[in-house]
């Protein structure tokens, strides 16, 4: 019996890792508890002389507590990549004020040199 949970044990595992696209991470908390409540189960249940509903019953809450613990990290990785993509927004806008702020600059020197220019030309047509 114990050879059948830890073969099922195996099986989930393995076939969590063949999945053609990324599994989230409450998907893999729920078939990576479940294979662990099932061995826990088939391991008590066959101390109390039932394998069977030991099985379930440690599948199912294993199940439950991997979906819950995933779903957290699901969350607390949402969060994470919604901060970097305010702090990527934050960062553009700083640039392009950034530059902005140079060509505003630049266009000052041009203007300051311009008028400079100009009150030389005054000076100049007055002798």
């Amino acid at each position: 019996m114990k050879s059948l949970v830890l073969s099922a044990a195996l099986i989930s595992t393995l076939s969590l890792g063949a999945c053609s696209q990324p599994v989230s991470n409450s998907t893999a908390g729920a078939l990576g508890g479940s294979a662990l409540g099932a061995g826990l189960g088939a391991i008590i249940g066959d101390q109390t002389g039932h394998a069977g509903p030991g099985i379930a019953i440690g599948a199912a809450a294993g199940a439950l507590g991997g979906a819950l613990i995933g779903n957290s990290m699901d969350n607390q990785d949402a969060e994470r990549n919604r901060v970097e993509e305010q702090q990527r927004r934050q960062q553009e806008e700083i640039e392009r004020q950034r530059r902005e702020l140079e060509d505003l600059r630049r266009q000052q020197r041009y203007d300051d040199s311009y008028q400079q220019q100009q009150r030389y030309d005054d000076q100049y047509r007055r002798y």
